[in-house]
């Protein structure tokens, strides 16, 4: 196998469990070394037991910028280099017009774009030519289901800020681009579900979720981080500014 990230240091938000650890062992299989990042000591450190020895962990809150500047210290001090970065902690966000709240609009937004630019923003200086970032979004970005106007919006918040940081940092080398999934078979997936229709339908239900989709099925986290890891590596070197949609044709349909 080619090892496209042989050698190169990647810090993964939201890296200890569903989209964001699928891409942070693809990173390891690919070469490189990974620092996560999450809010729970103990969830990090069962993501990097899973991860292997390439991998460690800082417990940060995107949304502080002391929290993310800490952590790209760390990883200089540790490593003394970074190379690859992944904007993926977020949450999500469901609540019909009537019923949004305050405290959810500010929760959405501080974590899903406040702390996209708190990962991106201290990053920049450390990274250097050919450096990268990717900021995982979503399709609900262009085709956001009812009830979820906070997550969509936000989604498509980073969207733009990515547009114009590519103009920003003219010149530098770096490139930033967007990763969209559609649906993904996560652990968080499967207990919404259980909540909504029961445990013993939740099979039924991430099957007839893939029925709509041109390939005929929802997506797996390693999916998520194999193109992750394409627009880490230098087979993506004259890619910035786009919105990968690795959602099995979903985003076209």
């Amino acid at each position: 196998m080619t090892l496209a990230l042989e050698g190169k240091v990647a810090v993964v938000t939201g890296g200890a469990s569903g989209v964001g650890l699928g891409i942070a062992q693809e990173f390891v299989d690919q070469g490189a070394t990974v620092v996560i990042t999450d809010l729970q000591q103990d969830q990090i450190d069962a993501a990097v037991a899973v991860i292997g020895p390439k991998a460690s962990g800082v417990v940060a809150d995107v949304s502080k910028l002391a929290d993310m500047k800490a952590v790209y210290s760390e990883v200089i001090a540790l490593h003394g280099r970074l190379d690859a970065v992944v904007a993926n902690a977020g949450i999500g966000a469901h609540a019909p017009l009537e019923a949004i709240t305050e405290d959810e609009f500010d929760r959405t937004f501080n974590i899903n774009v406040k702390g996209v630019l708190f990962t991106v923003q201290p990053a920049i200086p450390l990274l250097p030519s050919g450096g990268t970032i990717v900021v995982i979004g979503s399709t609900a970005s262009i085709q956001p289901p009812r009830g979820m106007s906070l997550y969509a919006g936000a989604k498509a918040a980073v969207r733009n800020c990515v547009r114009v940081w590519i103009q920003d940092v003219k010149g530098s080398g770096i490139r930033i681009n967007v990763l969209s999934p559609g649906a993904v078979d996560t652990e968080s997936l499967r207990r919404a579900l259980a909540m909504a229709q029961g445990a013993d339908k939740v099979d039924a239900a991430v099957k007839a979720m893939g029925e709509g989709n041109p390939t005929g099925r929802i997506a797996e986290p390693r999916e998520m981080g194999k193109a992750a890891a394409f627009l880490s590596s230098d087979a993506s070197s004259f890619v910035t500014g786009v919105e990968l949609f690795a959602d099995g044709g979903m985003a076209q349909v």
